[in-house]
């Protein structure tokens, strides 16, 4: 019964460090690409106005949402034949979510401890969980971020008073860098 628990274990161990391995930041590339879930995507309203999001997985930092975000701007602007854009609305959105999971490395006095054990007597029913029911358990919080904003493009130089105001070529030459891409299968 031991050698089934520790196999059990580590299989479990096996299973999450592989999947862990896998997991990447969401690539700069469009929404849905691939079956992904995230990336950019954007909508025009007018001739020279578009809402333009880009969204991230489980690992993919707010710097980098916000980097895509901006960097999906730019080259819209540079695409449509104009010179700068400037954020008239700009905001990031953050999912936080919580996900337990029963430690591995739990032990009681009977050695690796793995599941609910049914022992414990509490207020008229059998408890699954020991006294120590907070320590058996791992908690992992899960952000997701989500970047949108309206922009608004320009031709010419970028106004020197608007603080929201982006020349669009030195964001793609300053960005382009530094986002993740796609990697090539």
């Amino acid at each position: 019964m031991r050698n089934l628990r520790k196999t059990a274990v580590l299989a479990a161990l096996s299973g999450a460090l592989a999947l862990g391995a896998c997991a990447t930041a969401t690539p700069y590339q469009p929404a849905g690409f691939n079956g992904q879930r995230g990336g950019y995507a954007e909508q025009r309203l007018e001739a020279n106005r578009f809402n333009v999001s880009f969204s991230g997985n489980s690992v993919t930092s707010r710097d980098q949402v916000e980097m895509s975000l901006l960097l999906r701007a730019a080259e819209l602007t540079a695409e449509n034949g104009y010179d700068w854009f400037s954020t008239v609305t700009r905001a990031t959105d953050r999912d936080t979510r919580f996900y337990s999971t029963p430690d591995p490395f739990y032990y009681d006095r009977y050695g690796p401890y793995w599941g609910p054990s049914w022992r414990f007597y509490r207020r008229g029913y059998w408890s699954p969980w020991g006294p120590t029911w907070g320590n058996d358990f791992d908690v992992r919080q899960v952000d997701r971020y989500e970047a949108t904003a309206e922009i608004v493009m320009g031709r010419g130089p970028k106004p020197s008073g608007d603080v929201n105001a982006f020349d669009a070529r030195e964001v793609i030459n300053n960005l382009g860098p530094r986002v993740t891409r796609p990697v090539a299968k």
